[in-house]
């Protein structure tokens, strides 16, 4: 094994691997956000192409790992590992969109953390000298997210002040054991945190105590602190969840400063859109790092990040039988440097 214990949950890798290539997709509302330029592709219809919108969400995934694929000049056979995950039950936007490409496969599921679960296991397998090249990719679409776990679209329901949109769109790393970077050099496993919150509308306060749990576990095994890094930015808490994870640090003595964002306060214009508390959905997360994150850090504008999406383990049964919602949060320090 190359990899290094640094502690308990936090794995430094001994062959940090290598960013070969990134890109993204999303949806109208999607262009109409701040990040917009930032996107590979953009589609004005919400099926793109499709019939069903659960299909448009495999369609988003099959696009974006092609697009991926082009831009790192690969083909699916040069993948040796792809790790995928979305929303949907049995992961089918994932199964059903990738199941062409003739790549082994392993489908995960940690929610909205989806994309740092399966970067930090890309990761892992290149640096336990499993893999030459892997591939990380998840999607969201609001239309299947809202069929599946709250009120069909036309149903034309109300959102609660602290709901958040899910983001419809897709995002996809390559890595590769040599490459130019940026780097994958550390990796925190996150442990299920269950506050017993339980209104599926308040995701940003069921997730949030993963995310301080995930990142003081993150400080605490490297050694480090929140002004070591050019940003720390989770994905989905929306407003409330993030102020709740500023709140828990600051009670603990740690204030995380200006460099803690959150990928669901970045998406959209949230006056302009209307997305109440901000954006959702494991697309977020992946788009915004598959755009603007990784183009800014090849740009030069940030050394040294902490990437750590948060997951709401709930399920629609679940909810109705009166269960609390989980919480899970997986971090990723993607550094300029090996």
């Amino acid at each position: 094994m190359n990899e290094k214990r640094t502690g308990q949950r936090t794995i430094a890798l001994g062959v940090p691997p290598s960013v070969l290539s990134f890109a993204n997709i999303g949806g109208k509302f999607e262009a109409q956000g701040p990040l917009s330029g930032y996107f590979d592709e953009l589609s004005q219809d919400s099926f793109f192409g499709e019939k069903t919108w659960e299909k448009a969400e495999s369609a988003m995934q099959k696009r974006v790992v092609q697009r991926a694929l082009d831009q790192a000049r690969l083909k699916p056979k040069d993948i040796h590992y792809i790790l995928a995950g979305d929303l949907l039950n049995q992961c089918i936007g994932s199964s059903f969109g990738l199941r062409e490409l003739g790549i082994p496969f392993y489908g995960l599921y940690g929610a909205c953390s989806t994309m740092g679960e399966s970067l930090s296991l890309a990761a892992m397998l290149i640096d336990g000298g499993f893999a030459e090249r892997t591939a990380a990719v998840t999607s969201s679409h609001f239309c299947t997210a809202e069929r599946q776990y709250r009120m069909p679209v036309p149903y034309g329901s109300q959102r609660t002040p602290t709901a958040q949109w899910t983001a419809t769109a897709s995002g996809c790393t390559i890595l590769g054991r040599e490459g130019p970077g940026p780097y994958i050099t550390h990796v925190t496993c996150g442990k299920i945190v269950d506050k017993g919150i339980s209104d599926p509308n308040n995701m940003g306060a069921a997730m949030a105590p993963a995310a301080y749990d995930t990142l003081s576990a993150f400080f605490r095994d490297t050694g480090t602190g929140p002004k070591d890094y050019d940003l720390i930015i989770t994905g989905d808490l929306g407003e409330l969840g993030h102020g709740i994870v500023r709140d828990f640090f600051s009670r603990s003595g740690v204030e995380l400063g200006d460099n803690f964002q959150d990928c669901g306060l970045l998406l959209y214009d949230r006056d302009g859109q209307d997305m109440h508390a901000g954006a959702s959905g494991c697309g977020c997360s992946a788009s915004v790092l598959n755009g603007y994150l990784l183009t800014e850090m090849r740009r030069g504008r940030w050394k040294k990040i902490i990437f750590a999406p948060t997951g709401a383990l709930l399920s629609p049964t679940s909810s109705f039988q009166g269960e609390s919602i989980p919480g899970i949060c997986h971090a990723v320090c993607i550094s300029a440097e090996k």
